[in-house]
């Protein structure tokens, strides 16, 4: 029988907390990330995906996806979160796998073309991995809506004279978003690949 969302978030909110009441020290009764109750409730838009399809979040045609907002230029933060999430994905085992991907949401689309995403991703060995890792884009105005839907802020981006973009700042978290379209929780970026790991497992277990 499957479990409605909210069923899911209870099962592993219950976990938790048995796990702190029992005392026991064992890393896998442990969610490192954040437990969202009520889940959010993704927003409807259309990406341009790295696939030549579109795709919308609320139905992400996936067990399990995880969402980064990012752009490919990021010296800093971008690299390190996505290549934790790599190092997540590469951990979990071939079932587990075959239920999860990667999509980057790109918070400088006027730069991040499909062909620009796809190198971007490729350079992360996501897919050698069996694990689907799919670019997306959208106006910048739909960006930030989408971000606000799984409470992540992307901000508006302040055009130079150069011609470039300050793209100024953007949250940061992995969000996962279940096959319904609603995202029961999320990580901030210093969770370690064995973090990510242990919790996709988790979250496809009480899925």
């Amino acid at each position: 029988m499957r479990r409605t969302p909210g069923a899911v978030l209870a099962a592993l909110l219950s976990t938790v907390l048995l796990a702190g009441c029992g005392g026991s020290s064992s890393s896998a009764t442990e969610f490192t990330g954040t437990l969202v109750d009520p889940p959010f409730e993704v927003a409807g838009t259309t990406l341009a995906t790295t696939t030549g399809e579109d795709l919308s979040l609320d139905d992400p045609g996936a067990r399990l996806t995880l969402v980064f907002f990012g752009y490919t230029t990021c010296p800093d933060v971008c690299p390190l979160v996505m290549s934790s999430i790599a190092g997540a994905v590469n951990r979990l085992d071939e079932d587990d796998r075959s239920q999860v991907q990667v999509a980057f949401v790109t918070t400088d689309p006027k730069v991040d073309t499909p062909p620009v995403m796809q190198d971007y991703l490729d350079g992360y060995g996501i897919e050698q991995a069996g694990v689907t890792a799919v670019g997306g884009r959208a106006s910048r105005d739909e960006t930030v809506e989408l971000g606000e839907s799984v409470g992540i802020f992307v901000a508006d981006a302040e055009e130079l004279e150069s011609g470039g973009y300050d793209l100024g700042s953007h949250g940061s978290q992995v969000i996962a978003v279940d096959a319904s379209g609603q995202a029961p929780a999320f990580w901030n970026q210093d969770v370690s690949p064995a973090q990510l790991s242990a919790d996709i497992e988790t979250l496809l277990s009480e899925s």
